[in-house]
């Protein structure tokens, strides 16, 4: 033989002894029973597949909180999602409003663009809300058919807080709207229907607590007529919605699909369900409210004003000199917690969806947090962050 087989490691001499506390802006810790659920391969094909794919389309109707009949699954990370919804909507020519205010909603317009529509941008200063006034101004101006943007900007912890009101407005102008609410679905309100969503893109590892590559995706009666009556023929074969529509709404076959990834996903819906989304939203505001209130009590600041902040995952100003590298390092090979840094900005992000919005875990996350910027040089409270977390998650847990 001509080549040999090469020498490598087994994992467990490259994973670390103790499993790293995903803190981070995804992937999240997983639950038992989604990870149980992920061991299982099953025929992609057949009665027990079908069983399966209509209850997750169940159950995410009810975490879109939509009646759309054009629920599908995507075996690829919430990035595919996003192409599938943005390239089956888009042709060329499309006109398209893209509202930018960090990487994620550039790369919903870099992905338009690729299709070739004509795509106008809308600069938004990162730090703030997508403004209602200023996108229908370009409405008026561009007249486009689709719009696109974030419901919470994972980049720069920002939330377009004025979703809602941004819909009603694109329906007066007969725009469609498609949505990433990857980092945002169950851990804040999102009602598709009744704010007139007519695209709205998920990924599996974030607010929904399943495995990274198994992606949700919904469109709206109005989005599924243009793709039905588009006039380009799709350029993705795989990302195709009507050929996809085939496996999830008419029991066919399109190619074979992530079996073990959509019994995690239907878990981790399943889990959702027996929640409530309203029970999961108040965990979520109160966890995060206390991280936010013990990061603040130790004397640190948050990047995003309060009414522009996302809570899903949380940014937080560095003390001057203290490196964001240096602050995870410590974290991470210390105290055994993993979180994010940003794009280019000087900030640490710690997530707060699906299992990290735990006593548990927000209390271990914010004491590594304290402890790796005093072991850094950083004058910081850590009693009183810790103080604070606790009377926030008290009252929280209470209310």
């Amino acid at each position: 033989m001509r080549y040999r087989p090469p020498a490598v490691v087994p994992l467990d001499h490259i994973l670390p002894d103790e499993p790293l506390l995903m803190m981070g802006a995804g992937p999240v810790p997983v639950p038992a029973k989604v990870a149980a659920a992920n061991s299982i391969v099953i025929n992609h094909l057949g009665e027990t597949m079908n069983r399966v794919i209509e209850q997750v389309k169940e159950m995410a109707r009810y975490v879109f909180q939509t009646q759309s009949t054009h629920v599908l699954g995507v075996a690829g990370p919430a990035s595919a999602a996003m192409e599938m919804a943005v390239c089956n909507l888009v042709e060329p020519g499309t006109k398209v409003l893209s509202v930018c205010n960090g990487y994620f909603s550039r790369r919903l317009a870099e992905m338009a663009t690729r299709c070739g529509a004509e795509v106008s941008l809308l600069e938004i200063n990162e730090p703030e809300s997508a403004d209602p006034a200023l996108i229908e101004a370009a409405l008026k101006r561009v007249r486009p058919t689709v719009l696109t943007l974030v419901q919470g900007e994972t980049s720069n912890t920002v939330w377009n807080r004025d979703l809602p009101e941004i819909c009603a407005i694109a329906r007066q102008y007969e725009c469609l709207v498609v949505v990433d609410a990857v980092c945002t679905l169950s851990t804040m309100p999102m009602e598709m229907d009744e704010w007139g969503v007519d695209a709205i893109i998920t990924g599996g590892q974030k607010g929904l607590s399943s495995i990274p590559g198994v992606s949700l995706l919904a469109f709206s009666e109005q989005a599924w007529k243009r793709i039905e009556t588009r006039n380009a023929p799709m350029a993705h074969w795989c990302l195709d919605a009507r050929l996809a529509d085939r496996f999830w709404n008419l029991k066919s076959y399109h190619y074979t699909a992530p079996v073990s990834g959509i019994m995690a996903l239907h878990e981790a819906l399943r889990l959702i369900c027996i929640e409530t989304l309203p029970a999961r939203f108040h965990r979520h505001e109160v966890s995060s409210q206390a991280l936010q209130g013990g990061v603040e009590a130790m004397g640190l600041q948050m990047f995003v004003a309060k009414a522009a902040r996302l809570n899903s995952v949380v940014g937080i100003n560095l003390p001057k000199g203290i490196s964001g590298d240096a602050v995870r390092h410590h974290m991470s090979q210390v105290h055994r917690v993993e979180v994010s840094g940003a794009f280019g900005l000087e900030i640490v992000r710690i997530g707060q969806m699906g299992e990290q919005c735990r006593a548990h875990h927000v209390f271990r996350t914010l004491h590594a947090f304290g402890s790796s910027l005093q072991a850094l040089g950083a004058q910081v409270d850590l009693p009183a962050g810790v103080a604070e977390l606790e009377r926030i998650l008290t009252v929280g847990m209470e209310a």
